[in-house]
């Protein structure tokens, strides 16, 4: 009898576990951001966000963009996430990348644009840092992620220098998030 009462209290509590990261709209997982999963087509983002306001950034005014990115965002006017297609200008296109830019929008152990560098090195594998001109970038391939660091966050001798390898131990714990990417090809 005990042995049955924990097995379906486990069984209920997995479920239910199970069912609040499918409800959560805010959700980051390695294939999806929110209502966006990657087999989503550029054409179905209109019914997807029926609810949110897109903006179709295409050429003309920025005949130099190289992409043409979406941006979504909230009925009040605040900004939810950047999208690029896998083929510019391609309605049928899946998306390539996406630019989280809310920070509701979170994995499951809470990682988001206002977490720091601790949180990520707290939950997370990193597969490796490049060092750019302006950031490091910090690639979390289990979630098909990469997060950029500002330079400004790092200490002063790997500001201006792009070409040291840039180690995990050298970015500090409070080093806040500029960008995070979510990333599928």
């Amino acid at each position: 009898m005990k042995k049955s009462l924990l097995l379906i209290l486990g069984l209920t509590l997995g479920l239910t576990s199970c069912q609040k990261d499918e409800d959560n709209p805010f959700l980051i997982t390695a294939n999806q951001v929110g209502p966006v999963n990657r087999d989503i087509k550029i054409n179905q983002l209109d019914s997807l966000f029926s609810e949110d306001s897109l903006v179709k950034q295409k050429s003309g005014a920025e005949e130099f963009r190289a992409t043409s990115e979406i941006k979504v965002f909230e009925k009040g006017g605040k900004p939810l996430m950047i999208l690029e297609p896998l083929q510019e200008f391609d309605s049928t296109s899946t998306i390539g990348y996406i630019r989280v830019l809310d920070p509701r929008y979170e994995t499951k152990s809470g990682l988001s644009t206002a977490s720091t560098f601790k949180d990520i090195m707290k939950d997370y594998n990193i597969s490796r840092i490049e060092n750019t001109l302006n950031a490091a970038v910090v690639f979390l391939d289990e979630i098909n992620a990469y997060i950029t660091i500002d330079k400004k966050e790092l200490p002063s001798d790997l500001r201006y220098d792009t070409d040291s390898k840039i180690r995990a131990s050298q970015i500090p714990d409070e080093a806040r998030i500029k960008y995070f990417m979510i990333y599928w090809d």
